[in-house]
């Protein structure tokens, strides 16, 4: 940990300093191959829509012990009753769930009853749930009603308190985000409930958190910087990307760590469910916004800054400043707090004042 300490020092002074920056075409690289990944995971697996999305019918079935016998048990009982299970899983090693098509109430209480005598149960015992397709799609509607609420205000948000690029890098962050979340929930066949949704907007919310924390720096290094010509505004701006990484890793690693705990909970000893649905878009959001807030969000504010006219003329400024041999004034002295400013032009040479004696030879 003083090992971390010290190299957290050593970004903040600038002593020690990662052009993140700079190899912002090799970062996007990395995403551009991610995104292509997620965008043909979903195009030819697609989602695993639960049924609070596409509707049907789902009945929990408890047991003493469920085992793989008890899964193949399950689909033959609904088979024979005419019906076709969609999806049979295990929850919390005593319960059998079945998802089918939407069914009607007399349908529904034929297979309950079916089930029922199979496992030899009470039929009381047995939870069922009906879902209609046209609530599914209310609840798809509000699911994008929100997002697209959140995006909205963020934009707003942003572009009051910094910039309307900054408001651009965020919202493209966050898109870069979501998409790779949604691609690994499409390649992983995790079912997407209404768990999932709430994760993706808590996901983006933690993005969105460490992008305005890091750009709040980049704000305070780049103020009155177009007065000068000691640093550019990317330069500046990497300067806040490596003072703020240790508190972004730190702060990712404090988040990961409880949501890994419960994704492996939920998958060893819960099974698949609420809880194991939410954990796995929260460490998959997380550890994607942690990288993104680093290596897509600022880059992409400056390459969007760098085209500003303004900040032409100063990199132009800050060249020829070094050209000329001034490039040893760039580095800023290391001056504590309390510490005593010391100038190194000498004392001050006083001009003697002459006596109206001395000035006529006397």
């Amino acid at each position: 940990m003083a090992g971390l300490s010290q190299l957290g020092n050593s970004l903040y002074r600038g002593d020690v300093s990662y052009n993140i920056v700079g190899r912002r075409k090799a970062w996007y690289l990395v995403s551009a191959i991610l995104i292509i990944l997620s965008i043909a995971t979903l195009g030819v697996r697609g989602l695993n829509l639960g049924i609070e999305f596409k509707g049907g019918a789902e009945f929990s079935v408890p047991l003493t012990v469920a085992n793989d016998e008890s899964v193949s048990q399950a689909r033959e009982t609904v088979l024979a009753a005419g019906e076709t299970p969609s999806t049979v899983t295990i929850i919390g090693g005593d319960t059998i769930r079945i998802q089918t098509p939407a069914l009607s109430t007399e349908a529904s209480n034929a297979l309950s009853a079916a089930l029922a005598d199979s496992f030899a149960v009470e039929e009381a015992n047995i939870k069922v749930q009906l879902v209609g397709p046209s609530w599914g799609d209310e609840v798809t509607q509000n699911a994008l009603r929100a997002l697209l609420v959140f995006l909205v205000l963020v934009a707003i948000f942003l572009s009051i308190y910094f910039e309307w690029q900054m408001a651009i890098a965020a919202l493209a962050a966050l898109a870069h985000d979501v998409l790779i979340t949604v691609g690994i929930y499409a390649l992983s066949g995790f079912e997407v409930t209404p768990a999932s949704v709430i994760g993706f907007l808590t996901i983006l919310g933690y993005s969105l958190y460490d992008t305005v924390v890091v750009f709040d720096k980049v704000k305070e290094n780049t103020k009155g910087i177009h007065g000068g010509s000691r640093t550019t505004y990317s330069e500046a701006a990497n300067l806040a990307l490596n003072q703020t990484l240790v508190r972004s890793i730190n702060t990712s690693i404090v988040a990961l760590l409880p949501v890994l705990s419960i994704l492996v909970v939920g998958v060893s000893l819960l099974g698949v469910g609420t809880l194991n649905d939410l954990a796995l878009a929260l460490f998959v959001g997380m550890l994607v916004g942690t990288y993104s807030s680093i290596f897509v969000a600022t880059p992409f504010l400056c390459q969007m800054k760098e085209r500003a006219a303004e900040n032409i003329a100063l990199a132009k400024r800050v060249q020829a400043r070094r050209k000329g041999g001034d490039a040893a004034n760039d580095v800023k002295p290391e001056i504590s707090i309390g510490a005593p400013i010391v100038s190194s032009a000498g004392p001050r040479q006083q001009r003697v004042k002459k006596t109206r004696s001395g000035r006529s030879g006397k």
